[in-house]
């Protein structure tokens, strides 16, 4: 992949499951990756495994929705590396008491919905906000926000999840619109059902039986399908592609 290699690139939300994929992927395309995350043992973990494999990483733990610490990613970022090039801002609450408790629009408690926004959405701007001064300095560069087909496709539940996601899109338009004649480009990817190792274990064999019967695909997503499109994005053969909402779901959403 051409124009990942010697640049710098922050991965907010850099050490669950599609932010793993995404830190390992960008640094084996040569990039010097930033490993944020809620999680600062994870994070550090994560930047371990690049540093073992012969790549470039530092970790940093950060809650993006306070807008200190996100400030602090963006400074860390700096000061190891001299500047940023790309932002894959993919932090997000998926705890079960969060998803779970996310019912619909007459029951779910206000406090959850406002902790849901500041996470996966209010965080994302935040994150946006003090990257971009850094990529334009370097005259350019790009973002990829984590969406969801979520966003768009209508569901019973979740609704402080799909109103965040559907916020996420409208962000990347908006970036892209603003700043694309600058050199920045914002885009973002819509995961479906991604699965790895353990949420395979906690989920059931049956579960993945009925998942994989109602796909169009021949095969599971994995988190590392998702990395893939997401470190197109941020390359130079990404580079005309702007503003869009990417599915990355085997087919389960036809746009």
């Amino acid at each position: 992949m051409r124009g990942l290699a010697g640049k710098v690139a922050v991965v907010a939300g850099g050490a669950g499951r599609i932010g793993t994929a995404t830190s390992v992927r960008l640094a084996e395309e040569g990039a010097s990756v930033v490993v944020g995350d809620l999680d600062g043992q994870a994070a550090e973990s994560v930047a371990g495994r690049i540093v073992a494999a012969g790549g470039r990483a530092i970790s940093v733990r950060v809650d993006v929705s306070d807008e200190a610490d996100v400030a602090t990613l963006m400074a860390a970022a700096v000061e190891a590396y001299g500047g940023i090039d790309a932002l894959h801002a993919n932090a997000a609450d998926l705890s079960p008491d969060t998803i779970m408790g996310d019912s619909d629009a007459l029951t779910v408690p206000l406090e959850l919905f406002d902790h849901t926004l500041s996470v996966n959405l209010r965080g994302h701007l935040l994150c946006t906000r003090h990257a971009l001064p850094h990529l334009l300095e370097r005259g350019g560069g790009a973002i990829v926000y984590t969406s969801s087909a979520a966003a768009f496709v209508g569901e019973p539940r979740r609704p402080s999840y799909a109103v965040a996601k559907s916020g996420l899109n409208a962000l990347a338009r908006h970036v892209a619109s603003r700043w694309g004649k600058e050199g920045v480009r914002a885009n973002a990817v819509a995961p479906g059902l991604v699965m790895s190792g353990a949420l395979l274990e906690s989920a059931g064999e049956d579960f993945a039986r009925r998942a994989l019967k109602d796909s169009r695909s021949h095969r599971l997503g994995t988190p590392e399908d998702v990395a893939a499109v997401v470190a197109l994005l941020l390359s130079d053969d990404g580079s005309w592609i702007n503003g869009q909402v990417i599915s990355v779901d085997g087919g389960a959403t036809l746009r």
